[in-house]
């Protein structure tokens, strides 16, 4: 089965008609794309969009022989043209199943807002599934993998993680994103974020053979996210795994009773995470890494080694010349090795305090120093690991 991508934006295209941002501004030449549709095998169109039969013949392709067209979400805005010889696009009631003379079979997947998603089994028994722009599935069927799946990756990752939960996205799935609008710059960012996901972008006009090998980007098992306060890194690091499921928010912090500022923070955190997301308050994360299970998002290190500093007094001179140093020391080892043969998927957070004013204090000259060696130590056991400025996330590794 062999599918040409006739735009990959979303209804309104990319850039936006009139729209002043930085994306849109960016949104240039190759970088520009219309509104999502798709030409399967030649016979069947989903979602029709203005100038589609030209978009085909710039992909070399042609409408001539589309026997289908399905809409997949409503269109806003004047209707759009029919070209001649098209028949009328209609939609298929959520679940009903749609039979082609091409031997292509076409199921409507019930969404969780306006629109429909279709699963369509090609003639030779390959899988693919569209899903339209913001929504996610609101059920699915238990019947393995998609070798494709074409979604909102950027606008509802959560309906990816969906996807994974049921089994509908698999490690070998094609993962499209689709419906890309101006929330992310085109390019690197953008690129970048996908990678994140397990998904990738492709310009206009792309052909893709559904079951072919492709080279599905690699998510990293570990991950650091560096950062000074109010940067951004852990918005950074929970939309690193926003496209999953089951995922544990491990949060060193501890509750702390009575600090009105402490409790207004971690409300701030707790309504940016997704709801299937469960959370764990402790500093014990040497057994949380050493145990099967969905991936973990530690927010953060600096946290925890404020309470490892704490439990072996190494705020006292002498007590940390008799042995707290070296106890400390002990900690950090034992972490950084579980770090190193943990099987899970983890996203750590940190603070960088080393670049800014230097603290008045012994003490707090010795937490920056600890804590810089904590991350530097982190970071020698992760394939990736990021320094967020500014909100804008710049790769180390």
């Amino acid at each position: 089965m062999e599918l040409t991508l006739l735009g990959t934006a979303g209804p309104d295209g990319l850039p936006r008609g009139g729209c002043p941002c930085a994306v849109c501004a960016l949104a240039l030449r190759d970088a520009a794309r219309r509104p999502t549709a798709v030409l399967v095998d030649g016979t069947l169109l989903l979602d029709l969009t203005p100038g589609a039969a030209f978009a085909a013949a710039r992909a070399g392709h042609s409408l001539g022989g589309v026997r289908q067209v399905l809409l997949s979400h409503p269109h806003d805005g004047p209707a759009v043209d029919v070209p001649a010889g098209l028949p009328q696009p209609g939609r298929v009631p959520d679940g009903r199943e749609l039979a082609l003379l091409t031997g292509h079979r076409v199921r409507a997947v019930p969404m969780d807002s306006p629109g429909t998603g279709y699963a369509v089994t090609g003639p030779d028994g390959q899988r693919l599934l569209y899903l339209p722009p913001g929504a996610a599935p609101a059920g699915l069927a238990d019947d393995g993998p998609y070798d494709l799946v074409l979604a909102d990756v950027v606008g509802r990752p959560d309906g990816v993680a969906r996807l994974r939960a049921a089994g509908a996205v698999g490690p070998t799935t094609d993962l499209i994103a689709v419906h890309l609008d101006h929330d992310v710059p085109p390019g690197r960012e953008l690129r970048r974020r996908l990678a994140a996901a397990g998904a990738r972008a492709v310009p206009d006009g792309t052909t893709l053979v559904v079951g072919a090998y492709e080279d599905v980007p690699d998510v990293p098992r570990r991950t650091l996210v560096l950062g000074g306060a109010r940067s951004g890194k852990s918005v950074e690091a929970e939309r690193r795994l926003a496209a999953f499921p089951d995922v544990l928010y491990v949060a060193t912090g501890g509750a702390r009773d009575g600090d009105a500022e402490w409790a207004v923070r971690v409300g701030a955190h707790r309504e940016r995470r997704p709801g299937s997301w469960r959370t764990a308050e402790t500093c014990d994360l040497v057994p949380l890494l050493d145990e099967a299970g969905p991936p973990l998002l530690i927010d953060c290190l600096s946290l925890w080694l404020t309470d490892a500093m704490d439990s072996v007094n190494a705020w006292d001179d002498a007590e940390w010349g008799g042995g707290g140093e070296r106890e400390l020391r002990r900690r950090v080892d034992e972490l950084t090795s579980a770090l190193r043969r943990t099987r899970r998927t983890v996203v750590t957070v940190s603070n960088e305090v080393g670049s800014g004013i230097v603290p008045a204090t012994a003490s707090g000259r010795r937490y920056r120093d600890e804590l810089g060696r904590l991350n530097a130590a982190f970071a020698a056991e992760c394939e990736h690991v990021l320094l967020v400025v500014a909100g804008q996330a710049l790769r180390l590794r």
